[in-house]
């Protein structure tokens, strides 16, 4: 299925990126995640490393347009085939990026394409 990328993953319950990776998981979605805080969220790591995660299908991100400038290059990098921007995470700026780069942008959240099917 669609392995994702859950960009700006938190320990914190209250955290959609948590809500994301539990319920990512609930629909039997690959997942791999990167955040400031190492730990464990529904089994499976956050990491606090760029790692040159294989395969990604989606990336998922929770990070406010500021904090992703520094992820510009690695989210390419990566060569997902899309990027979902979540509510507070639009960026003009990475659109331009990605679509250069011949990647799929969705402005949408992934907890509503989930529970809707739609993912």
């Amino acid at each position: 299925m669609k392995k994702t990328l859950v960009l700006g993953a938190s320990l914190k319950p209250n955290r959609y990126s948590f809500l994301a990776i539990n319920r990512l998981r609930n629909h039997n979605i690959d997942t791999v995640a990167l955040g400031l805080r190492k730990g464990e969220v529904a089994g499976i790591t956050i990491d606090t490393q760029k790692l040159p995660y294989t395969d990604i299908d989606t990336i998922t991100l929770y990070l406010n347009p500021k904090r992703q400038e520094e992820f510009y290059d690695y989210i390419v990098s990566l060569h997902p085939n899309r990027v979902i921007f979540n509510p507070g995470t639009e960026n003009p700026e990475l659109y331009k990026i990605l679509k250069d780069n011949t990647i799929e942008i969705e402005v949408a959240c992934t907890l509503v394409l989930l529970s809707s099917n739609q993912y």
